[in-house]
């Protein structure tokens, strides 16, 4: 399978995730909300699966006895539920109070606003760039670009004026003034690459605004970028003052971290060992894009895995390799999907070492991927901010951040947070590897892998178009389907029992409206693995066909038998 999928395949994907009840825009009747999105009935199920695999491989079904493949050694997992309110000081000793923000920019004109580095990307996407370039017979992608004076005028009369009115050169030639003819003949006399011809089609030549690319929704100016903090702001209590002010979880983690000691007091949990959670977090994306892929509410996946210092690395190792596997096992092509370690340029500040997990997602450009999951060796950074107030790199260490007085910044909690071997009569601050994985990321990721459309025999044995979701037995959302053949001579009546029986196991589904083939493209197209069908001959012997959703080989089996069948064929316990 290629890498690229055509635009249009994600366009076909998003409107059948509607239409089939996977994924709904929040508040839709009233105009929807940007950045928040609501899961229907399919929908719902197969996150619900995703967070189960999840659950059931990274904590509940490990042999903590047997040192796992690759494991440097025997560990525990367990699990917790943090609250996503927290005391505000949390927030403060992680760094998330002073350092958790994106770099903003407003349009002066149209008054949107911007990532500052997504505006190169959402620019090469913009309605109005590609119709400029069109018009003037260049790609965003060339080297150097000529520009013809009477192209570039007609465009700016015609789709120019109604596709990017707050461009600065469209402005200048609608005043009539010289300006606006100097700044044309400026543009047009020299070679220019094409994000500079951009930058000064978008400068103002009559205020002398400094060039810089121009806004990606009407050609405006751009404001300097500024900071914005992404945690959403809410109060505890009746009263509104700052002393009550504190924050939405924009991650799970340290819900985990300040949990460290609890767990450690409260189970028999020994070194290397993991917390897990599942839960939801929120950010305040300024411009939350691409379907579920960048949200305002998501959904994590996390581990917190803690080991001694010097067994850190090789831990590190083993989660980032166990976690990209996982993926694969599920059903992501391998060639889709790549382990991709960070530069030393990219870590973060806290950070010994960071993998991401990235997918080809069908609505980025060609040979761009995003991320699904970020794997990091976090060092000592968590527990030690937490016991000790905000930490700072200074000359290659941690140092507690003073403030003008020489006293802690933040105070921590003072509460000892270190780790005492009983046996080795050690004691330190462990080490922390975190697996962060988004649910919503992995149901997108998982919807655009099983998307497929090609062709297969009607019931006249002609070709007929179909479209497939070629789940993971593990992750549909239906596991098998159940048929009358035709609604009479008992057949719904054996069908019903069968139905019946298999919903005691599995999510299954019953239907005996249409013809056969149309009840089996419906269940095609959300995904079921397998659909049973009671016919004529089931009345003769008691058998009932089985039909496999990607090879479409059909079988017979005993009616009593179609659960262990199942069973089997789903991998199910």
């Amino acid at each position: 399978m290629s890498v690229e999928k055509p635009r249009m395949q994600m366009d076909q994907l998003v409107a059948l995730c509607k239409r089939r009840g996977f994924l709904f825009q929040s508040s839709e009747i009233y105009g929807g909300i940007n950045g928040f999105w609501d899961y229907g009935p399919l929908g719902v199920e197969l996150k619900r699966n995703i967070r189960e695999a999840w659950w059931h491989d990274m904590v509940t079904s490990h042999n903590e006895l047997v040192c796992p493949p690759g494991a440097p050694s025997p560990y525990e997992m367990v699990g917790i539920d943090a609250a996503i309110i927290m005391h505000p000081q949390v927030w403060k000793c992680s760094g998330h109070y002073d350092q958790f923000h994106d770099m903003m920019q407003s349009c002066r004109q149209c008054k949107k606003l911007f990532r500052a580095d997504q505006v190169p990307e959402l620019l090469r996407e913009s309605e109005w760039v590609e119709s400029l370039t069109q018009a003037l017979g260049f790609s965003l992608d060339d080297r150097q670009v000529l520009v013809n004076e009477e192209a570039l005028l007609r465009w700016l009369r015609g789709k120019g004026k109604k596709l990017a009115p707050g461009l600065s050169l469209l402005r200048e030639l609608d005043s009539g003034g010289n300006p606006g003819v100097d700044h044309l003949a400026k543009i047009t006399s020299q070679s220019w690459s094409p994000w500079e011809l951009l930058a000064e089609l978008g400068a103002d030549s009559q205020q002398g605004v400094a060039k810089r690319v121009p806004c990606p929704e009407c050609g405006g100016d751009l404001t300097e970028p500024r900071e914005f903090n992404l945690m959403f702001e809410t109060y505890v209590g009746a009263v509104r003052d700052e002393q009550n002010k504190t924050f939405l979880r924009p991650e799970t983690a340290q819900g985990i971290f300040v949990n460290f000691k609890n767990v450690l007091d409260s189970t028999r949990v020994r070194i290397p060992f993991g917390i897990a959670q599942i839960g939801k977090s929120f950010r305040n994306e300024i411009t939350p894009r691409y379907f579920t892929f960048r949200s305002r509410e998501f959904e994590q996946m996390e581990i917190e895995f803690f080991c001694h210092p010097k067994t850190s690395a090789e831990w590190y190792r083993y989660w980032r390799d166990r976690r990209y596997q996982w993926y694969v096992q599920l059903g992501l092509a391998s060639e889709r999907l790549r382990l991709r370690d960070h530069s030393p340029e990219e870590l973060s500040h806290y950070s010994c070492g960071t993998a991401d997990i990235e997918y080809a997602f069908p609505f980025l450009p060609p040979g761009q991927f995003g991320e699904l999951e970020g794997v990091a060796h976090r060092g000592d950074f968590d527990l030690r901010s937490h016991m000790e107030g905000k930490l700072v790199r200074k000359d290659g260490c941690f140092v507690v951040e003073l403030n003008e007085n020489g006293e802690p910044k933040y105070r921590g909690s003072g509460k000892d947070l270190t780790y005492y071997d009983d046996i080795t009569q050690e004691r330190y601050i462990p080490h922390v590897i975190e697996p962060s994985a988004g649910a919503d990321r992995a149901a997108l990721a998982f919807l655009c892998e099983a998307f497929a459309e090609d062709e297969v025999p009607d019931e006249k044995g002609q070709p007929t178009k179909r479209t497939v979701l070629r789940f993971h037995p593990r992750l549909a959302p239906i596991k098998a389907a159940v048929f009358p053949l035709v609604k009479k001579d008992g057949m719904p009546e054996i069908a019903r029992e069968i139905y019946g029986e298999l919903k005691r196991h599995f999510n299954v589904f019953y239907d005996e409206k249409g013809a056969i083939g149309r009840r089996y493209r419906r269940q095609d197209e959300v995904g079921t693995p397998f659909c049973i069908t009671v016919d004529g001959q089931t009345l003769q012997d008691g058998t009932v066909t089985i039909r496999d959703r990607d090879s479409l080989r059909q079988w017979r089996v005993k009616k009593e038998d179609c659960v262990a069948e199942l069973r089997e064929r789903l991998g199910a316990p």
